[in-house]
């Protein structure tokens, strides 16, 4: 077992957090004639940005980003009030065909996207072929409520012809589906989406209190960034072996106390987190420790321990502990 640590860092301003306390209840008293709400969940296949998506529309970064497959492993949750409408966004894990247990639950994730949603925004890019995980696709054109089919990365198109072919070809999946070619890194036509989605919204009092922001708890937030700055790090196999489990989050007015332990399944792996005299883990803490401090908006005093865990994928013991099964 190793440990780092890292504390030398100034605090930036200090804000309320609003991952610190459960998801409150909606009150329906002084909610407005008329106002709408309802939940939009954002599926498609890895690694075509919904997560910049997720992030861009609900305006706080909930959702990790990389540029690799298969970042977002669970189904979280990011909220949008105004006093006329709440939207309850949920970004997905990608859409593929499992290889052990941990993408079992991934995908469950994604197909459980489809029976609970008042809108549905499936999200290509300008590069994907329509035929992969065309089961997936099906199900998704057999959907009863509406479908939003978001064409991402179309900055990197270089004539108007080539995104009329694109369209096309999507179109003859998704028939039914209305069309919004984006570029959510570059924030463009993503404000005509979401103009649409609110349209789309059915009459209903909010779901949750009006300050909800997420679902998910501090902790959450916190391991998902430490995962983040490994994805970025390192490369091959060890993003997709490594978990990380908060077992201390200690805040007080001044600061936050974290405990994290980056579980890998083999040892060699857990040589290559550490590195050298401990230079890549201390790289991966310093990263992290700047982004927790960033989103909390407090000093954060943060301890890395890593440790093997063999096959901790395919146990389910494991992804009960990590909360992929329930």
């Amino acid at each position: 077992m190793e440990l780092i640590t890292n504390i030398n860092s100034e605090a930036t301003e200090v804000r309320e957090n609003p991952f610190d306390k459960e998801l409150p209840k909606a009150e329906t008293q002084n909610i407005r004639p008329g106002h709408k709400a309802g939940f939009v969940n954002i599926v498609g296949n890895p690694n075509v940005g919904k997560s910049t998506l997720m992030n861009d529309l609900v305006g706080e970064r909930v959702s990790i980003i990389t540029s690799k497959a298969q970042t977002t492993r669970h189904r979280i949750m990011g909220i949008v009030n105004t006093p006329d409408y709440q939207i309850v966004f949920s970004d997905t894990p990608g859409v593929l065909k499992p290889n052990y247990k941990l993408q079992e639950s991934m995908l469950n994730f994604a197909e459980g996207a489809l029976t609970d949603a008042d809108i549905l925004i499936y999200v290509t890019d300008v590069v994907e072929n329509p035929d992969k995980n065309a089961d997936y696709l099906a199900k998704v054109a057999r959907q009863k409520m509406p479908v939003l089919l978001v064409i991402n990365k179309i900055d990197l198109l270089k004539g108007n012809g080539e995104l009329d072919e694109i369209v096309a070809r999507w179109k003859d999946k998704l028939p039914n589906a209305e069309v919004f070619p984006i570029s959510a890194k570059e924030n463009f036509n993503t404000a005509n989406l979401m103009g649409r989605i609110v349209e789309l919204l059915p009459p209903s009092p909010p779901y949750f209190g009006k300050d909800a922001l997420t679902d998910k708890p501090a902790r959450f937030f916190v391991t998902e960034i430490i995962r983040e700055k490994i994805l970025t790090n390192y490369d091959k196999e060890i993003p997709y072996s490594v978990e990380v489990l908060v077992e201390k989050f200690d805040e007080k007015e001044n600061g936050i106390h974290i405990m994290a332990t980056i579980y890998v399944e083999r040892d060699s792996q857990k040589g290559i987190l550490i590195g050298k005299g401990g230079s890549m883990l201390k790289r991966v803490g310093t990263e992290a420790r700047k982004d927790i401090e960033t989103f909390f908006g407090k000093r954060v005093y943060l301890e890395l321990f890593v440790k093997v865990e063999p096959n901790w994928r395919n146990r389910e013991n494991k992804l009960k502990a990590f909360g992929y099964i329930e």
